[in-house]
């Protein structure tokens, strides 16, 4: 275990010395104000403070872990070796920037309760971020600075702590907002979608919708057992989102009250883990968000673990206070829609914590790495470009790599398509002899 002593143990103190050190480090981390407990202790040890107690292992405070409330900051972001770093602190610090002070003002998501201005969907825009404007909004900063912390304690500690070995893990999120293109969307629907496609001379959409309704053909966007399939051989994790409330667009509708629905569900359920996809109604009505949720848990005959936001809508605090009042365990949400990169510094799922009560919450947060929908515009070399980019930083660190995909993404009846299967298939995917 890893003794740290500051004069004051604040929830933010062991919030974020718990994911850097425990989180992605694997070491136990124990709290103490009590110099005789320092002085005694005689496993690792660090003091965390404004000034140096002695001789020992120290890291110089810059002071926002002793706070409470939101201000506006000033933050000045410099270069550090081979990333950056703010928050500089003296000499004296075994670190010369509080990584712990800057992970938690990334981790909370602490910018994104001061005043700034949304996007036009009521989200929090990538070009507001400081890791954005600084432009390491791509690099996993806290896990890199956990590892520059993890090299100063080996030198200092060599026989009394030791880290686990970690290896990259991958987890594929399938966000299935409209699993069927032309299934289950009952007769006034498909009626209303003949007309559509007739008026604008739609022809092969009209004998592809007819083969479709007549069971001789399979549904384009139903690819949920090739999804299954390939996840089967691999030890990548999948999760497959749902939607059951009221999809944006009457076209994208479909019955989720139909039995061939609810059995698509249930077959995902049995291989892989099945999440639920909130409605944009449901994220601004409790009560609707309850139903969905009692819903889910109804087809699935268990308790609801994860969840996602349509649009990726997150709205700071309220939402995720929502998702804690629910049990909800996982939300998959963190990530900009259009701009890959790391939205709170970090590639290890954290646990939310609520800055406006100052408290850790259960809920925990799985950090997102990109959405396939932000390369759509990119040429194919430059879309395996990125990706294999934010692998690799992941992989530097041993964090987790997370990718947001449809499943229209992998419909067979589109070309271009094929790019998508093969990152899925391929590239996303570990194999135990790996």
């Amino acid at each position: 275990m890893l003794l740290v002593y500051t004069q004051k143990i604040t929830p933010r103190v062991t919030y974020i010395f718990k994911h850097v050190c425990t989180r992605i480090l694997g070491v136990e981390v124990g709290f103490t104000s009590v110099i005789e407990e320092l002085i005694a202790y005689t496993g690792a040890k660090i003091s965390y403070g404004k000034q140096p107690m002695g001789n020992e292992l120290f890291i110089q405070s810059q002071g926002l872990l002793t706070q409470q409330g939101i201000e506006s900051i000033d933050i000045t972001v410099r270069p550090w070796d081979d990333t950056v770093g703010f928050f500089p602190v003296s000499e004296k610090s075994a670190l010369p920037f509080d990584i712990f002070s800057a992970g938690f003002y990334l981790l909370s998501r602490y910018e994104e309760y001061l005043p700034h201005v949304k996007d036009e969907m009521g989200r929090y825009p990538a070009a507001e971020s400081l890791g954005y404007r600084e432009q390491f909004l791509e690099s996993p900063v806290i896990d890199i600075w956990a590892y520059k912390l993890r090299h100063i304690l080996r030198e200092a500690f060599p026989d009394t702590l030791q880290f686990p070995e970690k290896k990259m893990t991958v987890h594929n999120v399938i966000a299935a907002k409209q699993p069927f293109a032309y299934n289950q969307k009952g007769l006034f629907r498909s009626v209303v979608g003949y007309l559509g496609d007739l008026l604008q001379l739609r022809f092969r959409e009209i004998g592809i919708r007819t083969q479709v309704l007549l069971r001789m053909r399979r549904d384009p966007y139903d690819t949920f057992r090739w999804i299954v399939k390939v996840g089967k051989k691999s030890a990548s994790q999948v999760s497959v989102f749902f939607l059951l409330g009221e999809s944006p667009t009457f076209d994208e509708s479909i019955n989720t009250h139909r039995h061939k629905f609810k059995l698509l569900i249930k077959f995902i359920g049995d291989y892989k883990e099945v999440g639920l996809l909130f409605s944009s109604r449901a994220l601004i009505d409790y009560r609707l968000l309850k139903k969905e949720k009692l819903q889910m848990e109804e087809i699935v005959n268990r308790s609801l673990q994860n969840s996602m936001n349509t649009d990726y809508l997150v709205d700071l605090p309220d939402i995720y206070r929502n998702l804690v009042e629910l049990e909800v365990r996982r939300d998959f949400t963190l990530v900009y829609e259009t701009t890959p990169g790391f939205r709170a510094g970090t590639c290890t799922p954290f646990l939310f914590y609520d800055l406006d009560y100052e408290i850790k919450t259960p809920l925990q947060i799985h950090p997102v790495a990109l959405t396939a929908d932000s390369l759509l515009t990119l040429p194919e070399s430059k879309v395996h470009q990125q990706v294999d980019a934010l692998m690799e930083q992941v992989r530097q660190v041993n964090g987790t790599f997370t990718m947001v995909f449809s499943n229209v993404h992998f419909s067979f009846d589109q070309e271009q398509n094929k790019l998508w299967r093969k990152i899925y298939s391929e590239k996303l995917q570990i194999h135990e002899a790996s």
